[in-house]
């Protein structure tokens, strides 16, 4: 079985040690879980540093559609909801292209043989104090906007996608508590730190393993 992760640097974990990763301890487990049915599980990361949905569909052809993963993972928009000083007050990608842009990341990949696939939302940041360049509005904001969008898209996605609100399932060890927030990301108060690589692995291994056991368990009885 094939499962790839599909998404920006929280996928990728970066500023911290590859071996501590959210991703990098999910694909251990997933390991023993296959072992434990005799079966082999491949996981891989193409997650990249700083990408947008925009980007990601120029690269899904190579990365997706070419090797055809039966379970995907999905996680963007912490990149597309950021406002550049470059950008005059316009997000990297606006949120009516980027919800256009996971539809086609989920359809394309369906076309390509994903049978199950995780659209995730984003964790809460430590940028809510200070506003986006030529905005009024905090990253912050922008960040539960695109968050926002990416529920909306869940819901109309159809049979085969399953939804990890990493947001929400945050916010019930957070609460609205900036202070609770900061252990969980590193000093730029947006990557994760390790406190919060861990909380992700609690959030989104159990949701998968149970997927990718259920697809174990058909082989095992075919």
């Amino acid at each position: 079985m094939k499962v790839l992760f599909f998404g920006d640097s929280i996928c990728n974990g970066q500023g911290i040690a590859i071996h501590k990763g959210w991703v990098t301890r999910l694909s251990q487990s997933l390991n023993d879980l296959g072992q434990q049915f005799g079966q082999s599980i491949v996981v891989t990361n193409s997650s990249v540093n700083g990408r947008t949905t925009r980007q990601a569909l120029e690269t899904m052809a190579y990365e997706v559609q070419g090797y055809s993963p039966q379970v995907l993972i999905v996680q963007f928009g912490m990149n597309d909801c950021n406002i550049w000083e470059t950008d005059r007050g316009h997000p990297r990608v606006s949120p009516a292209a980027f919800e256009a842009n996971l539809h086609e990341i989920l359809g394309r990949a369906r076309t390509f043989g994903a049978e199950a696939i995780f659209l995730n939302t984003n964790h809460p940041t430590g940028r809510d104090q200070k506003p986006c360049p030529h905005t009024a509005v905090t990253y912050e904001a922008q960040n539960r906007r695109y968050n926002q969008i990416i529920r909306n898209v869940a819901r109309t996605a159809g049979d085969g996608v399953y939804f990890n609100d990493i947001e929400q399932a945050f916010r019930q060890v957070t609460g609205d508590d900036r202070s609770r927030v900061l252990p969980l990301v590193l000093p730029d108060l947006l990557h994760l730190s390790e406190k919060g690589h861990d909380l992700y692995y609690d959030i989104v291994y159990p949701a998968i393993a149970a997927c990718v056991q259920q697809r174990l368990g058909q082989r095992c009885a075919a």
